[in-house]
């Protein structure tokens, strides 16, 4: 099952950077503008919600008021964003029953820890993991973090290396851009010059033997970033 997160943010460069961030990260979201819109969304969608995110400031009225009325409706988890370095503000958002807050200015990846833990606290989290992956012979064990051959050899790769392949192997099929991988691997985006994820994707295949003029599994996608063109299945034991 998809879990539902609905933001209110009326920054709109705010908001389309977290729908982009989230959803490569398997989440489906719903964004409002102000008060109105968000209570609209909600109405519609609160018994499918797993998460709801309020910025403080708002046009039309704030996320305290909004935070009343979620908690009126719903015992959904509330994560708070607040531009304030104010205590008070952190402390009237829990006291009306937030969850957790974050301040501005934060990094995507800070908020989807913050979401992941959230979920994972209160047991809003059914969305359980597959441990194994497997493709072309190749079979990514997500708890042991191994990788092992069709003949059952481990593939020798770094922290870094099952990081990234673990990640292709979540999204076979999708145009992965630089920006995504980069964010996934280190924590930050690659700049125009910064060739170290392409060395690491040519490091990759020669450990998967996948030849690298000719490319099956990791495929490059010019101008864009990469795609895992193998078919992968999943299973939890």
């Amino acid at each position: 099952m998809t879990r539902k997160i609905l933001i209110v943010d009326d920054d709109q460069k705010t908001r389309t950077l977290l729908k982009t961030y989230l959803e490569r990260n398997q989440y489906q979201v719903l964004l409002s503008h102000n008060g109105e819109s968000f209570l609209a969304e909600l109405n519609t969608y609160a018994d499918q919600l797993s998460l709801v995110i309020l910025d403080v400031m708002l046009p039309d009225t704030d996320g305290f008021a909004l935070c009343r009325i979620v908690r009126r409706r719903s015992n959904v988890p509330i994560i708070m964003l607040t531009a304030s370095s104010d205590e008070t503000d952190r402390v009237v958002g829990l006291e009306l029953g937030a969850d957790d807050y974050i301040a501005k200015p934060y990094s995507p990846r800070e908020l989807l820890a913050r979401i992941k833990a959230i979920l994972r606290r209160t047991g809003a989290d059914t969305h359980a993991a597959p441990r194994y992956y497997r493709f072309n012979g190749f079979t990514l064990d997500a708890v042991e973090r191994t990788v092992t051959d069709s003949d059952g050899q481990l593939v020798p790769l770094t922290g870094l290396d099952f990081q990234l392949l673990k990640y292709f192997a979540e999204h076979p099929g999708d145009i992965l851009d630089r920006g995504a991988l980069c964010e996934e691997t280190r924590g930050r985006d690659a700049g125009p010059l910064d060739r170290s994820l392409d060395v690491q994707i040519s490091r990759l295949r020669l450990r998967l033997k996948d030849d690298g003029k000719q490319p099956m599994l990791i495929k490059t996608v010019r101008g864009v970033g990469y795609v895992f063109a193998a078919e992968v299945g999943v299973s939890h034991g």
